[in-house]
């Protein structure tokens, strides 16, 4: 894949979205509803997945209205056990190794919405390697926020250009992009619909986002051979 639109040199940061990007909710929470259901749906059929992907919209729909109308809880633990009233350990993806490796070569750090003691849990418990922690907490608001992206910035000392988000999320790259992040797509089937994940192409081939890449494997192989 081609990085000629893309100086790696130039990049000082890597910051990665954490829920459905580096740690795996889908399959968590469809494994906890088959235990909370005391196994009436069973892991992995079409109505655990459906709970699943209702509880995540639950989420989504959450997150959208604080951020039109400023009404709502900003305390994502509070957020999810709204939704299922029962909290959930998250699965690692196969994303840790490559996480390891990178940040031998670039400073990673998270940005999520998730509140700083859950994401410093994750890391904890799940063995993710980060330089360091932001949470769109720290401006009282969500990632779609400018102002999160904004702080988060402002907070590392560098320009918005020296610095790349990474996500599954499209929404999280085209907010980065507006204020000069560099952008990094890593595909998920459990994350954007399918007909968004093949929507998404980089800018020398027309589309939106500074790198298109199909796993974390090709991210840090990319990386590695540009430093």
């Amino acid at each position: 894949m081609s990085t000629e639109h893309l100086n790696f040199h130039k990049i000082d940061v890597c910051l990665f979205d954490i829920l459905g990007t580096i740690l795996n909710w889908h399959s968590t929470v469809t494994r906890q509803v088959t235990c909370l259901s005391k196994r009436l749906l069973l892991e992995g059929s079409q109505d655990a997945v459906n709970f699943a992907e209702e509880w995540r919209a639950g989420y989504c729909d959450h997150v959208k209205r604080v951020l039109q109308d400023g009404e709502g809880t900003f305390n994502a633990d509070i957020i999810h056990q709204q939704i299922m009233h029962s909290p959930c350990i998250l699965d690692n993806i196969d994303t840790i190794p490559s996480l390891t490796e990178l940040k031998h070569h670039i400073n990673i750090l998270t940005l999520s919405n998730g509140n700083f003691r859950l994401l410093l849990d994750l890391a904890k418990n799940q063995g993710v390697p980060w330089d360091g922690i932001f949470t769109s907490k720290l401006s009282r608001s969500y990632k779609l926020n400018k102002k999160v992206y904004q702080s988060t910035a402002y907070h590392l000392y560098l320009p918005p250009h020296k610095i790349a988000m990474v996500t599954v999320h499209r929404f999280d790259l085209i907010t980065a992009s507006s204020i000069g992040f560099k952008t990094m797509y890593v595909p998920c089937p459990t994350e954007d619909l399918h007909e968004v994940r093949e929507s998404m192409h980089s800018k020398k081939d027309g589309g939106e986002v500074d790198l298109l890449v199909k796993d974390f494997e090709q991210l840090v192989r990319l990386i590695c051979e540009a430093q």
